[in-house]
């Protein structure tokens, strides 16, 4: 079952945070806000380092010469593509 955007990015925050409170050697009890504990190590959240990565990717792939993802992703040719839905023995 898929889960909504919330709970794919809850894990990784929750193991986060548990590694950063071991790291300072802050427990739960001791009722430290997760601002104050990301000031403390200065560490990226993860959901903003996973967003960041996410809008990366498709740059970087457009931007290879090796593989021809770059020009297909970039190039729109709507006469191959009707041409396609018309006769299906052109390609497609």
């Amino acid at each position: 079952m898929f889960q909504n955007h919330k709970g794919l990015i809850r894990r990784p925050r929750t193991t986060q945070r548990a590694m950063e409170r071991a790291i300072l050697g802050v427990s739960l009890r001791d009722r430290i806000r997760n601002v104050e504990i990301r000031r403390r190590t200065r560490v990226t959240d993860i959901a903003q380092r996973v967003a960041k990565l996410k809008w990366q990717w498709p740059r970087h792939i457009v931007r290879r010469k090796d593989v021809l993802w770059g020009p297909k992703v970039l190039e729109w040719q709507p006469e191959l593509v009707s041409a396609a839905l018309v006769d299906p023995q052109q390609g497609g």
